[in-house]
């Protein structure tokens, strides 16, 4: 196996570094020793030398070079400070530390030529040119270069080439993070922490008695860090336990494992995992699926196989895939994809001698979580069989920006004559009685759970509704444990204790015919309580009110991402609700009509209308393509692709958070709560943002290649379409 840093190096036939090489490489000691090698090459005097007659008008002398009759690719020798300084002052008018279309400089700059020893300039021009090029001199400077010799090719690569290059071979490393000594001081410092006295903290589960070994040493040999190790104690976790620990959040310590360090002697290290970028700088949980189908597309099997790792270690040890690994988060799950991604690393290591041990570990991991969170109460709605986000939680979601949740607090502090701030710590402490807000803050917490926060589809309703993604997530892990069972475990699984939820006995079996039975018993509460046959399409289901609800969500979808529609429904699916959803740049989260009118005192929520997001066409891809509409899956990915490559291409090569997919123009500005992260960088992105790097990489697998072609020519879909209606490619 190639080690991390030898992935990303490649060289040219000539021996040169390529010109497409990650930054590391090209800008680190090869690329600096390309440098200094080309300043010793000979010199010659031009013809006009030594001649009396035109002395005075002598040139510069010149380095002689093959470049001058070289077919290759041009390349310039550029002082890094001074052009970068020039660069700016012309061209970002804006003073943003981005150059984009928005800027209205000349967008034009000279750079000398390496084959003229920067004598003979050449223009570089337009935004996306000078856009990489200060992309590309603000990661020289990073490196601590002086001087570059930089290839054209970077500068005027295909848009479609370049994103995918950095995706693969930087945004991944850059948004990767692992939990201990290396980093713990950075890690384990929170941006969110809202104490008066920020630190590094981090809670030890007691079944993992080597980590608090591990980090209580760490603390005792690095005091300037002040790293605060704590043991989470041993109790259930309640709404009033999670509380009490807000006055001193930290990390939950995540998977460890042993390793032979430099000299000889054994120790940990953290098991490494991808975080979704921006402010999020956690484990999370649905963003670790998503990542993960673009690591495996990306050949980082490593990272995917040690976030699943990791979210057995969750789950055996809190019962849980968490929102994200801090304290605040010890009532709350995410939406549950780990069968699926597990059965997807499985398939890339299957021939490794632990991947048989690793599903297995898994698979029961997976049960564990059924059995204990989405299969028991309160999530477990016992009507209707069908499961709900419900998380346990007392007071206000303390990880929230302060200003936050003003407009919802302020009558109540008005009720009791308190500030702001006063009633919150009185109303978390249980001191004052507000049932109402209760009830809000109990629907607030299930929307965060769900992954779709914000959303008016489920503002004061969340923890009342079977939702469809929900269940079709649920669907789907009983159909893989149902069919893993089977094929792979003799049709029978044991479950040890440590993988025991409550009620459960250890050493159970699990067979496959059990499995089959709640998939079949779920699909048909499914169509009996959320399918709606006059309008072809799901809605989630209210269990207090037993109605179902009217808002059209394109998590409709994820039933035939799961498996769960019937090719009647999936063709329903298609035919009525897709052009509900379908926008310029793929699919909108809700309609306009379910969203209703916004105003100032009802704004935008992110996950409505005009928005939308990585997941909602990653699962929608697949699903269609599981039912055979290839050309719909294809379409919808294009139009998603072609609006993030064209704000790649427009805006200093920005990869964001969400997207208005109904802006041609700027579709990364985002009016809602929250903003996009992802956005606010200077000179440089350096991570993309986590789900749609793998949505990015994932779309190019189904589009075919003269998409492709036409992506990188910034062609958009009405003209592609146009062009290739009557067999024109």
């Amino acid at each position: 196996m190639k080690s991390p840093l030898a992935r990303h190096i490649r060289k040219n036939s000539g021996g040169d570094i390529d010109p497409y090489s990650a930054a590391h490489i090209y800008y680190g000691p090869n690329g600096e020793a390309r440098t200094k090698a080309r300043a010793y090459s000979s010199i010659y005097e031009p013809a006009t030398a030594n001649n009396p007659l035109t002395e005075k008008i002598r040139p510069p002398t010149r380095r002689a070079s093959v470049d001058e009759v070289s077919q290759e690719s041009r390349k310039f020798l550029i002082p890094v400070e001074a052009t970068l300084k020039e660069l700016l002052e012309r061209e970002d008018t804006d003073n943003n530390m981005q150059i984009t279309i928005e800027d209205d400089g000349p967008k034009v700059l000279r750079l000398g030529t390496l084959a003229s020893n920067g004598f003979n300039l050449f223009d570089i021009r337009g935004t996306y040119m000078l856009s990489n090029l200060l992309q590309e001199l603000t990661l020289a400077k990073d490196f601590g270069r002086k001087q570059i010799i930089l290839d054209e090719a970077r500068l005027n690569e295909n848009p479609v080439s370049r994103l995918s290059r950095l995706i693969k071979s930087s945004f991944w490393d850059n948004l990767t993070r692992r939990i201990d000594a290396s980093v713990i001081e950075k890690v384990g410092l929170d941006p969110k922490d809202w104490t008066d006295d920020p630190r590094p903290r981090i809670y030890v589960p007691r079944g993992a008695p080597e980590q608090h070994e591990y980090y209580t040493r760490l603390a005792r040999q690095r005091p300037e860090i002040r790293l605060d190790v704590q043991w989470l104690p041993n109790e259930e976790i309640t709404g009033e336990f999670i509380r009490d620990l807000n006055e001193r959040p930290g990390l939950l310590a995540v998977a460890m494992e042993e390793y032979v360090d430099k000299d000889g002697k054994k120790d940990l290290r953290g098991m490494p995992f991808v975080v979704p970028g921006g402010r999020f700088n956690e484990f999370y949980g649905w963003d670790s699926y998503m990542e993960s189908i673009g690591l495996l597309i990306n050949d980082r099997t490593d990272l995917a196989k040690s976030m699943v790792i990791n979210f057995c270690f969750c789950i055996q040890h809190y019962g849980k895939i968490f929102n994200a690994n801090r304290s605040y988060y010890l009532g709350r799950s995410q939406p549950p994809f780990l069968t699926d991604m597990a059965l997807r690393v499985y398939e890339k290591i299957k021939n490794e001698p632990d991947a048989l041990d690793f599903l297995r570990t898994a698979i029961r991991a997976a049960i564990k979580e059924y059995y204990g969170i989405w299969m028991a109460e309160p999530r477990l709605d016992p009507i209707t069989g069908l499961s709900r986000y419900r998380p346990v939680g007392v007071g206000v979601p303390p990880e929230t920006e302060s200003s936050h949740f003003t407009h919802i607090l302020r009558p109540y502090a008005k009720k009791h004559n308190m500030s702001n701030e006063d009633f919150v710590v009185a109303y978390n402490s249980g001191d004052i009685k507000e049932p109402e807000l209760n009830e809000y803050f109990l629907h607030d917490r299930a929307v965060r759970e769900s992954g779709h926060d914000t959303s008016y589809r489920l503002e004061k309703v969340a923890a009342n509704l079977a939702t469809i993604d929900l269940n079709s997530l649920l669907y789907k892990y009983e159909v893989d444990i149902a069919r893993t069972i089977n094929v792979f475990f003799g049709d029978k699984l044991s479950m040890p204790a440590h993988f025991c939820a409550a009620g459960m006995k250890p050493n159970q079996l699990e067979t496959s015919a059990a499995w089959d039975r709640r998939s079949k018993k779920r699909r048909a509460a499914m169509d009996k309580y959320l399918w709606n046959e006059s309008k072809g399409m799901y809605f989630d289901y209210d269990t207090v009110k037993q109605e179902r609800t009217q808002y059209e969500s394109a998590t409709t979808f994820w039933a035939m991402w799961s498996g769960a529609a019937t090719p009647r429904q999936a063709a329903s699916l298609v035919i009525q609700a897709l052009p509900k959803f379908e926008a310029f740049g793929g699919l909108v989260s809700g309609t306009k009509e379910s969203r209703g009118l916004v105003s100032l005192d009802r704004p935008n929520r992110q996950w409505d209308y005009p928005y939308g997001w990585a997941p909602q066409q990653i699962l929608a891809w697949t699903g269609l393509l599981r039912y055979g509409y290839t050309e719909e899956a294809e379409r919808l990915a294009y139009k998603w692709l072609y609006m993030v490559t064209k704000a790649f291409f427009d805006f200093n090569g920005v990869v964001v958070e969400k997207y208005d997919v109904t802006r041609p123009i700027d579709p990364h500005k985002v009016d809602a709560e929250y903003g996009n992260q992802g956005s606010d960088f200077k000179g440089v992105a350096r991570e993309g943002f986590g789900w749609v790097n793998a949505s990015y990489v994932y779309g190019l697998t189904i589009v075919n290649v003269h998409m492709k072609r036409a992506l990188g020519a910034l062609t958009p879909w009405e003209t592609f379409d146009r062009m290739t209606e009557h067999g024109g490619i």
